[in-house]
């Protein structure tokens, strides 16, 4: 599938609020037709597919719930036909606050597990239900949302990077798997971002902090790590696969 952005369907997963809402801003911008996942942000996710208008529909759905992904995909079917593009970009709930994060000894697995759950789990129906829909159009596209903690765990989220993690080893694992259907699957990975729901826990001064570290002197913006999911998605990727992009300014190389 090498279609260009105006011609797709596009979904994105936890898509009411935060890096979700700028990442369907951006797809719509371009001129895709885009779902917007939502399980729990009703108010947030309607009222962006409002300012979006006609190219764009809120869906609820937990992607946790195998059958609940299975219908939001027909829905979204009924509305603008087959997604071709998939952005899985839901979280588990979570603050990013260091101060207030799980230490290892009081970590038990079920954090780690009930993030997880959304991340990897979430990952994997959503590629059950779309396999055989992307093996009949002759390919898609695929795009996780990762993080830079992965790398460089500057603050030791346990469970949030444990969780990310994984789910880059399903996106690799998932490209050798689905290339031979025309399948690229990719990772896009921010670091800490100015700012979304996840990250308004954050004291100004961390943010001041990474801004100093990073090459470009400045923290990554919802909208500025949206337009990297682009390319991932454009014609101008399709021989790359099984890759993770780091968006953070610099911050982390490699």
């Amino acid at each position: 599938m090498t279609s260009t952005l105006q011609d797709q369907c596009v979904l994105v997963t936890g898509a009411g609020r935060g890096l979700g809402a700028a990442i369907a801003a951006a797809f719509v911008r371009e001129g895709a037709s885009v779902a917007i996942n939502y399980r729990n942000s009703a108010d947030a996710a309607l009222a962006l597919a409002g300012q979006l208008g006609a190219r764009a529909l809120p869906v609820q759905a937990d992607v946790t719930d195998p059958d609940a992904v299975e219908a939001m995909i027909a829905t979204v079917e009924e509305r603008f036909g087959a997604p071709t593009t998939i952005i899985h970009n839901a979280l588990a709930d979570y603050s990013f606050n260091g101060d207030a994060r799980t230490h290892l000894d009081t970590l038990a697995w079920e954090h780690i597990a009930r993030q997880g759950e959304t991340a990897v789990g979430g990952a994997l129906n959503m590629i059950r239900v779309m396999r055989p829909r992307w093996e009949v159009a002759g390919g898609g596209r695929l795009i996780t949302i990762g993080t830079n903690l992965v790398q460089n765990p500057v603050v030791p989220y346990h469970d949030y990077t444990a969780a990310k993690s994984a789910l880059l080893a399903l996106t690799r694992t998932a490209a050798k798997e689905l290339g031979p259907l025309g399948v690229t699957v990719n990772m896009v990975s921010g670091g800490l971002l100015r700012t979304t729901d996840a990250s308004a826990a954050t004291p100004e001064e961390v943010f001041d902090i990474v801004a100093a570290q990073t090459p470009l002197g400045q923290v990554t913006t919802p909208a500025e790590m949206a337009d990297a999911v682009l390319f991932f998605a454009s014609p101008w990727s399709r021989a790359v696969t099984g890759q993770n992009l780091i968006v953070d300014g610099g911050l982390v190389f490699g």
